[in-house]
């Protein structure tokens, strides 16, 4: 799914609005099965998370990032510092429907 640049300005707002703290934080030792597994339920469930991400160089921390939308098949909002914000939407959840619509 493609967003448009106002949705994901309306997505990256509600995040701030809505006080998102990291559900998932990888480790040293990067993107193992149990926290790929991790962040497929923390999306499946929320839609829209945030994810800690290890102290990387730009391009290994770009890597990692292509790595985790791609394997989620998610969106990405937002990076600041160490923290990726991501979304995908739920089609049995109308919880962001009214952002995604407007």
């Amino acid at each position: 799914m493609s967003l448009s640049s106002l949705q994901v300005r309306n997505l990256r707002a509600e995040s701030h609005r809505l006080k998102l703290k990291p559900v998932v934080m990888i480790g040293q030792h990067g993107l193992s099965e149990n926290v790929l597994d991790e962040l497929e339920a923390a999306i499946n469930h929320h839609q829209l998370i945030k994810i800690r991400i290890p102290a990387l160089d730009k391009t290994d921390k770009k890597a990692l990032i292509e790595e985790i939308c791609d394997f989620l098949k998610a969106d990405l909002i937002q990076t600041i510092g160490h923290v990726v914000v991501v979304f995908r939407q739920n089609p049995d959840s109308q919880h962001f429907n009214k952002i995604l619509k407007g």
